[in-house]
């Protein structure tokens, strides 16, 4: 162990790339905290034999509180500004703990695999603390989120409060979100994670930006086991157990499955989420079942992606985190925001605050025309249906939407509507705005000459310009036994204005690619098959509409 000031040298074992060292100590002085006390590579012990890293900022003077953050992705003076920042900053004792694995964290990093118990063990650590005063709270986003949730499948009584920012508690569903493997966020992870030790957090960061196009051909391979593994040079072996294990019942996925912590948690949980987040239909569960549990919860829901949420919703997000503490943890703070739930609406770019998730709304029905219209009025009987053909050798590409990847988020998507392999319904201009708030629905009256197929569906934004932008976005992998009749799908939730003049536009299409594994059209499994056979699809209008929530 060493001890020396934050603002005196990176932490984190193996490489300390200079640049994230200097931009660490940037931020840490920006953020105020430069000068506090950090000791690194503090070992804590697990059950099994297996000692663990973790760095302990100490706070000049006295502490507020205490603070537990466990994060796979190392503890660079980068990772500690962004996540720990302000938190240090607010005079409380930060403890920055490295998952089992990784940056120098003893035992194999196996994602998720054993948070549980390496959460409990590192709070039976912390209680031996001299310095520990007997009370704290656990922050972090995504992956930090998920060994938040860990922890609370035993809560230990120490715990004050909770902020857990896009974090699942059940990365089966996640993976297979939609019945599909969730190819381009969880092969696109694993490729990042493998190599993440070779490179400064920075340097990562950087290269995400051209994960897309270096990941490409990875994606698109077959079978799908040996492309993913060729990408991550053999360093990431649970890729092949989640894409082969698809059903969500073997007891492989137990570990990651954590919604028992949802009926065990007893502290207040701050969640915080953006609507173009992976996470988001997981984060707005949680806040429903506490919810309903009586639980002391409230919900941020910003315009952000999973990437953006540091970058962009950061410093909100952040003096958000910092009052709930002061009201849960330290007790310094009263109640600042007094409605639980605050959303923002996209289109007229402002922050709602709303009594609970989902507000009280008025159904809009929008029935779909053969000549491609959407309309108040149905369709008549005597309508033919409208068809494409689904083509697993060029499958509908994804344009932006609730991606992990950097292309993820709002986007135009003008050229999606105009692929063959798309069928465009549109209303005419809107003569005032029409604010949504809530959850869309689909229904389409549906069949496919082949029984093994996806729906994709997106509600998209058509501006006076005819330039389109993706609203929200629904997919399903069909059963083969049911592939046709009326199809009911729950489009990711949103809070969005419709501008005067704008067109309402759905989409639909027989997939979304990379976003989710491409549908080979044969029933065989796609770890292990290369055989592909496309699928011609019908839509009828009759029987077929899009229902959205309007603000009541």
């Amino acid at each position: 162990m060493t001890t020396t000031s934050t603002s005196a040298a990176d932490t984190g074992v193996g490489r300390r790339p200079a640049i994230d060292a200097l931009l660490g100590r940037l931020l840490a002085a920006r953020g105020g905290y430069a000068g506090s006390t950090v000791t690194r590579d503090v070992p804590i012990p697990m059950r099994d034999g297996v000692e663990l890293l973790a760095d302990h900022y100490a706070p000049r003077g006295d502490a507020a509180g205490t603070v537990l953050i466990r994060s796979p992705y190392g503890a660079s003076a980068l990772l500690a500004a962004f996540f720990a920042g302000p938190y240090i900053a607010g005079g409380h004792h930060v403890v920055l703990a490295r998952c089992r694995g990784t940056f120098g964290s003893g035992g194999r990093f196996e994602p998720m695999v054993h948070e549980v118990d390496d959460g409990s063990d590192t709070v039976a650590w912390l209680r031996k603390q001299p310095w520990f005063g007997g009370r704290f709270a656990t922050v972090g986003a995504s992956y930090l989120g998920f060994t938040q949730w860990a922890l609370l499948m035993d809560p230990p009584p120490e715990l004050a409060a909770a902020i857990i920012q896009v974090g699942p508690h059940d990365f089966s569903r996640s993976a297979y979100h939609g019945g599909a493997f969730n190819l381009n966020d969880f092969l696109g992870w694993s490729e990042m994670v493998s190599h993440q030790e070779k490179f400064g957090l920075l340097r990562s960061q950087l290269r995400a930006v051209t994960a897309t196009r270096r990941q490409a051909s990875a994606m698109a391979g077959l079978p799908l086991v040996e492309a993913g593994e060729r990408l991550c040079e053999g360093n990431a072996p649970w890729y092949r157990d989640w894409v082969s294990r698809r059903d969500l019942a073997d007891p492989f996925w137990s570990p990651m499955q954590l919604g028992a912590a949802l009926d065990r948690v007893q502290v207040p949980v701050l969640l915080q989420t953006g609507w173009q987040d992976l996470f988001l239909q997981q984060t707005l569960e949680q806040y429903a079942h506490l919810h309903g549990r009586g639980l002391d919860v409230a919900l941020t829901v910003g315009p952000w992606t999973h990437v953006d949420l540091v970058r962009k919703g950061g410093p909100l997000l952040a003096r958000e985190g910092l009052d709930w503490l002061a009201e849960h943890l330290t007790g310094t703070g009263s109640r600042l925001r007094w409605s639980p739930v605050r959303v923002f609406v996209t289109g007229v770019q402002e922050w709602r605050e709303l009594p609970e998730w989902p507000p009280a709304v008025i159904e809009q029905v929008l029935h779909l025309h053969a000549d491609g219209a959407l309309r108040n009025e149905p369709a008549s009987g005597a309508t033919e249906p409208v068809s494409f053909t689904y083509d697993p050798d060029d499958p509908t590409p994804t344009l932006g939407g609730r991606l992990l990847a950097t292309t993820g988020g709002y986007r135009d998507d003008t050229a999606l509507a105009r692929r063959k392999d798309v069928l465009g319904f549109t209303t005419t201009p809107l003569t005032a705005p029409l604010e949504i708030v809530g959850v869309p629905v689909v229904e389409l009256a549906h069949t496919s000459d082949n029984p093994h197929a996806d729906v994709f569906v997106r509600v998209s934004e058509v501006d006076a310009k005819g330039r389109s932008r993706n609203v929200s976005d629904g997919f399903v992998r069909l059963d083969p036994d049911r592939a046709d009749g009326v199809l009911r799908l729950e489009l990711d939730a949103v809070a969005h204005r419709f501008a005067a003049g704008s067109r309402i536009r759905l989409l639909v299409a027989g997939g979304s690619f990379p976003r989710w594994e491409r549908n080979l059209g044969t029933g065989e499994n796609p770890t292990s098959s290369t055989a592909r056979k496309p699928s011609r699809r019908a839509v009828q209008p009759v029987g077929s509409r899009l229902v959205l929530p309007v603000k009541a």
